[in-house]
């Protein structure tokens, strides 16, 4: 049965695309936490926050916000965690 009103149909909304970067600052930010460290914790916070202006200047043709989000804040741990890390050792060892 098909609608004889098609003005009473919703019209089809494009799909957001997900920003690439977004995907790659927190794909950076679980392998900083898992495997990598520092380094690529580092980058996942510089991607994220490109991906994010990225975001917000498309107008909302573009998703990906809490990808983005989620990889600065992975990136972050990873840092700290590293830093630490870096600490501990270094206070343990020096004595």
């Amino acid at each position: 049965m098909s609608n004889p009103n098609p003005a009473a149909q919703p019209a089809s909304v494009p799909a957001k695309e997900t920003n690439a970067k977004a995907t790659w600052s927190l794909v950076g930010g679980i392998l900083s936490l898992t495997v990598c460290g520092f380094i690529v914790g580092i980058a996942a916070i510089i991607v994220g926050k490109q991906a994010q202006n990225e975001i917000a200047a498309s107008g909302g043709r573009q998703g990906g916000e809490n990808r983005a989000k989620w990889g600065i804040i992975l990136g972050w741990i990873s840092i700290v965690i590293s830093v630490l890390v870096v600490i501990v050792v270094s206070v343990t060892y020096s004595t």
